[in-house]
């Protein structure tokens, strides 16, 4: 989860969730807010359609739309606007063969201030045999002294395509203040066809310099781009891609190279058939902006299809 190399980095600057904290988590989010929403989708032929939507507490879902004519396109809601200390947010979707789904928030979610108490967030996504998914919901932000667990499990099947990001802001840079108080864990990981192919963990607690120096690289963004990867020249397609990003990115910031390099630090690696692209940023509309270049012209090579930007994003 987030940031150029991070991996490697988190790995070396964190460690394990003790049973302390484990045992935190599960007390402090047991009399808290539980929400729960599970979703199913199917192919029906000329569209795919929500088969199946159980929730309880505060999460929901919009109406389901169709702007690309088949594939649903559905926004997430948290009516409360925000996770306290003690809420549970619990989210389960499945995808069922050749459906196509798009999944998004109308906003960013924002963890708030919480008197060490954790909130917890646990998404599980199934996409089974030959599906799409493209997961993109907005920014994470983890106010200071925010306590957060969040987990997140993608389990793909043979030939289903996967395209998502996370994206987490600690702090909240527009008011100077930066995440100085706190702790943040985090685990995200992706299985292909029964192989779990990445595994990641975040370990954050508020003040740490080393983690804001060495990881972030003093940055209050960071940022993960996953696709699936189907073809040899993904690679080498996402760095063209990159070097497009950072020249659009100078154009409209007016920035020199340096300059921009201050600004935004972007990277890809691939792992098996996975491609990940990393980000560090100073802003979360920069990343939105790159990471939407990127999947758009990557969903188009992969599916000769060149994808609309939700207009929620737009509002």
């Amino acid at each position: 989860m987030g940031g150029i190399f991070m991996s490697q980095q988190m790995e070396a600057l964190s460690k394990p969730t003790s049973a302390s904290i484990n045992h935190s988590i599960e007390q402090d989010t047991r009399k808290g807010w539980k929400a729960d929403l599970q979703l199913s989708f199917t192919d029906r032929g000329d569209k795919t359609v929500l088969k199946h939507r159980s929730q309880s507490g505060p999460l929901a879902i919009q109406r389901p739309l169709y702007p690309d004519g088949k594939k649903c396109h559905i926004y997430l809601l948290h009516p409360p606007g925000g996770v306290v200390g003690g809420d549970s947010l619990n989210i389960n979707i499945t995808i069922d063969e050749n459906a196509e789904v798009l999944v998004t928030t109308p906003g960013a979610t924002k963890f708030y201030r919480s008197q060490q108490r954790y909130a917890k967030q646990k998404q599980t996504i199934y996409v089974k045999k030959g599906a799409q998914l493209e997961w993109f919901p907005q920014e994470n932000i983890f106010f200071p002294d925010a306590h957060s667990y969040l987990e997140t499990d993608i389990i793909l099947e043979k030939d289903a395509l996967f395209w998502g990001w996370e994206m987490h802001c600690f702090g909240r840079p527009a008011q100077n203040e930066c995440f100085n108080a706190g702790q943040i864990y985090g685990r995200t990981k992706i299985v292909i066809e029964k192989e779990t192919v990445l595994t990641e963990s975040l370990s954050f607690t508020g003040g740490d310099n080393s983690m804001i120096k060495n990881g972030l690289l003093n940055k209050p963004m960071s940022a993960s781009l996953y696709f699936t990867s189907k073809d040899q020249g993904d690679l080498e397609l996402v760095q063209d891609l990159l070097n497009q990003v950072k020249i659009l990115f100078m154009k409209q910031k007016n920035l020199s190279l340096k300059e921009m390099n201050r600004t935004m630090i972007l990277g890809v690696t691939q792992i098996d058939k996975l491609i990940v692209i990393r980000a560090l940023a100073e802003w979360s509309e920069d990343i939105l902006m790159a990471f939407t270049h990127i999947w758009q012209h990557v969903k188009q090579a992969h599916t000769e299809e060149r994808p609309e930007i939700p207009r929620i994003w737009l509002t």
